[in-house]
This record gives structure tokens, sequence and C-alpha cells, in this order.
């Protein structure tokens, strides 16, 4: 298709009140806005049928004498540049006694090197107009360092992150700043409802699983020293267990000298990646109550093992979602919130690793109302795994995935991160060209074939945060119920006199 083709396209999808979702199958953000139902849906403006043909650029791979692997993207349109380097060890790797070391590592290559203090790093990047980043999700199998600033200052952007990246001392007076502000958030973290359906989720999803952790403990915070961040950054902080993208105004014969330059002095060594226990086989169906009595609504998270990111099932999967709950025209949102009122907001989503990544659908509703969300959530589980989608329905979502995704295609950032997820990955070299073509040939028995596997009723594992009192009895509905508090603590329930249970 050629590009005012492709624009025409897009504005005529766009016209037809396509709602455009993320592509990589996070949870939206919810909308409390304008509802969906007061905007009428004439259905006039013309759709071109024809499958949205592209030809992404392809990276050019260079090879530091080190070993570094680099993509480059040239993207000229404008004058600036995008860096980013992907550690190939994450939080997975985190030792069980002290979840968050992956995390304390990266979040704190910023805080001093062995040339700059915390304070002189901040204020050069400040001066050179640049970003400098560094992270290591929960769950993640890669730690990340990004950066990004106008191309003219090329060579000062490498140099930077570069220091980080090469050069951390991880002061010990930064470390006690950084546990005081990590200690803070935790505690504001730990009062949160969202967060504590999340963190009993993962846990019981993954169990022994490292993606069982969500989040660093009080302990492990107050006990990481400086030597163990040390330890973890010697031991995987090297360009052989490291992949670089490069993204902007600039060509592999201008990148080279400078690469060479700040990181070819980044010595290889061999590296022992952590060995990921298998996963636990799926647990039989369980709802699980974390009893919080001051709360006034309760948090519902529902779901179960979803895909790894090579797996075929990953695009008809990002379908059926779409479908089910991935954004305001999902038949999550519109029935819990649209034709219910019970909630702002219901939707469903999953991520993919190098591991199978979980599957969730979650609301957030009045303890009243919990036992009408619950069935209305579950009718529309069994709903999409029993009947066929409507080819109406399902023409709406894949051309929503589509014009999304070629919306995406303007942003070289996202082009290079579509470059490094091949990489990283062993996808197809064409895999992202073929990405129009593979989501038009979902059809409603694709669909149905992948919520009947991902969707799996039998496994299902439901967490409910929420006033014991008020929600329980509905919640037994369901299922079987396990009640937790707060902190995580099993609540063993004692007979009474009358031989109800009682707390």
């Amino acid at each position: 298709m050629k590009p005012r083709a492709l624009v025409i396209w897009l504005v005529v999808t766009v016209a037809a009140g396509v709602w455009l979702p993320g592509l990589r199958a996070q949870e939206p953000a919810g909308d409390k806005g304008t509802s969906v139902s007061a905007v009428e849906r004439k259905n006039r403006a013309p759709v071109n049928k024809e499958i949205l043909r592209v030809q992404l650029p392809e990276p050019k791979e260079i090879k530091l004498a080190n070993g570094l692997a680099v993509l480059v993207l040239e993207r000229h349109e404008l004058p600036t540049v995008n860096l980013v380097l992907w550690v190939e060890t994450g939080a997975l790797a985190d030792p069980k006694d002290l979840p968050g070391l992956a995390t304390f590592t990266a979040e704190m290559l910023r805080e001093g090197t062995t040339r700059r203090s915390s304070a002189q790093l901040a204020a050069e990047v400040d001066d050179t107009g640049a970003t400098l980043s560094s992270s290591a999700d929960f769950g993640s199998s890669v730690s990340t360092v990004a950066a990004s600033g106008l191309v003219d200052s090329l060579g000062k952007i490498i140099d930077l992150m570069s220091d980080v990246v090469l050069n951390p001392t991880f002061p010990p007076e930064e470390l006690e700043k950084y546990k005081k502000r990590q200690l803070a958030e935790l505690e504001q973290e730990r009062s949160e409802p969202d967060f504590l359906s999340r963190g009993r989720f993962f846990q019981v999803l993954y169990r022994d699983f490292p993606a069982a952790v969500i989040s660093p403990t009080p302990e492990s915070v107050k006990q990481v020293t400086t030597d163990q961040l040390k330890r973890f950054h010697e031991q995987y902080y090297v360009p052989n267990n490291a992949l670089l993208g490069v993204a902007g105004d600039v060509t592999p014969e201008q990148l080279q000298p400078l690469l060479e330059k700040y990181i070819g002095g980044w010595k290889n060594r061999p590296v022992t990646q952590p060995n990921l226990s298998v996963l636990p086989p799926p647990a039989a169906k369980k709802i699980y109550l974390v009893n919080r009595p001051t709360s006034v609504q309760a948090n519902i998270v529902a779901g179960d093992y979803a895909v790894r990111r090579a797996d075929p099932d990953y695009i008809p999967l990002f379908v059926m979602n779409r479908i089910l709950g991935g954004g305001a025209t999902g038949r999550l949102f519109l029935n819990l919130r649209e034709a219910k009122g019970y909630t702002y907001g219901a939707y469903s989503y999953f991520t993919a690793d190098i591991y199978r990544g979980p599957w969730m659908a979650s609301t957030e509703v009045r303890n009243a109302v919990t036992d009408g969300a619950m069935h209305e959530l579950m009718a529309e589980l069994q709903r999409i795994r029993s009947e066929p989608v409507p080819e109406n329905e399902l023409d709406d979502a894949r051309r929503a995935i589509v014009a999304n995704f070629a919306l995406s295609l303007e942003q070289p950032a996202t082009l290079l991160r579509y470059a490094m997820t091949v990489k990283y990955y062993g996808l197809p070299e064409d895999y992202y060209n073929r990405f129009p073509e593979e989501v038009a040939k979902v059809t409603p028995a694709v669909v149905q074939r992948v919520a009947q596997k991902y969707v799996d009723l039998d496994h299902l594992q439901v967490v409910c945060v929420g006033d014991g009192s008020q929600i329980k009895t509905a919640l037994e509905k369901y299922g079987p119920v396990e009640v937790y508090d707060t902190e995580g603590k099993p609540v063993v329930e004692k007979a009474t006199a009358t031989g109800k249970s009682g707390r």
C-alpha cells in the first residue's frame, strides 16, 4: 500500500469509530470520561477491506570487538536518536532471599560512577537536553538502560549511557537515600487494593516460579548492600549478555567509532544464566479473599497462564483479548460498566516473555454489587469460550489492532522495540511485516480455540480484595474461598457455638 493510500485507510478506519488499543496487550488506562454508550455510531464511513501491506525498515546489525550486538535503525526524519540496552538478565534472576536485587541494581546505576557523582550525572544529562533511565521490572527477563536526545549530542549521550553501564560504584550514601525512598514507596503500595490483588494473584498463579514476586520486601530493601549490587552487576552486565538498539538520524558508519570509543572497553566474560524452574502445573479453580475491612469496593482479578512471546498463539490471543476486554469497546467494559453500571471499567490483558506470562481480567466494584459483578464476569468468560464471535465484532477488533499498529510505525522508538523483540525472542525476521496479515487470518473458530485454551475456567485463579464481612458470602457462590489478611498471612476461621465460622 502506498503512503497516501495508507493515510486514507487510517482516516477511514478511525472515522468508522474503531477504538485503538495498545499493541503490547497491556492493561489499558481505563477512561472515566465520556461513556461509549453516549456515542452514536453511524457506520456510514466506507471501510477498506484490503489487508494492510507494510515493509518495515530493516535494522543493520553490527558487532563491536567485545562481542556486543548492536541493531541500528536509520530514521532521518528528525535530528534525534534513541538508544536502548537490554541486559539479558532481569528480576527473574533475583535470589529468593533478596527479591528486588535486579531492580535495585538497575535503578542505582545512575547514582554515581567512577567518573561522576549522582548530582554530576543528573546535571550533565539535563545540560545535554537528554534523557537517561534504567530499570528492571519484576517478572521481566531483561534489565533496561535507555537514553535519548538530539543527534548533535550523540557522543555525549553515549558517554553518559556507557558510564552508568560500565562504571557504577553504588555509593553507600546514595544507597541509603534510595532505601528510604523505596521503603516509603513500598509502604504506600501495600496500602493499595490493586497492589494487594496483583500480589496475591501472582503468588497463587506462579507459586515457586520467580514471576510470583512483584515487589521487594521491606526486609530485602533494608538488607541489600553495595557489595551485593556490585556482584550482580559484575555477573550479568557484560557485552555478551546484552543487546543494544539505536534508532534515529544516524548511520552505522557514524555510530560504530563512537561505540568503540565509549563501550569498546566493556569486558567480555562468561555468564551463567539463572536456572529457571519449570512452571507449576495449573492449580484447580479457587477464590482468594484478601480481607481489607476498610474497603468500600471489591478489587477483582481473575486469570491463568497465557503464552510465551514466541508462541504461535500470541497473535490469536491478542485478538481474542481485544474482543473480551482490551479496551472501552471490549465485552467486559460494555457489560459491567455500560449495561450494569457496576464499575468505571473492566478490562483484560496479558503479558508474554521467555516464560508463559499471565492472562488477567480485572475490575473494581462497589461491595454491594460484588455478586452481580462476579456473575457477569464469569458469564463473559464462559461466552467467549462457548459461542463463536460474530464476524462483525471480530472484524472491528482486527481493524482496530491493525490501525493502531499502522499508527505505531511513525515512532522510531517503537520500530526499534519491534526490531529488538524479533532479535531477542528469535521471531521470524518478517514477523512485523506479516503482522496485519496474521491478524486478518484470525477467524471466529480460532478465537474460540484460544479462548477455550487460555480462559481456563477449571483452573481460573480469582483474587478479591475487599471487606470480607460484606463480600465473602457472595464469593462463596463461585468456588471455595481462602482468606488472607493484608500482610499476606492466611486467616484461620474458627467455629462458633452455633456451628458457623467466625474470626
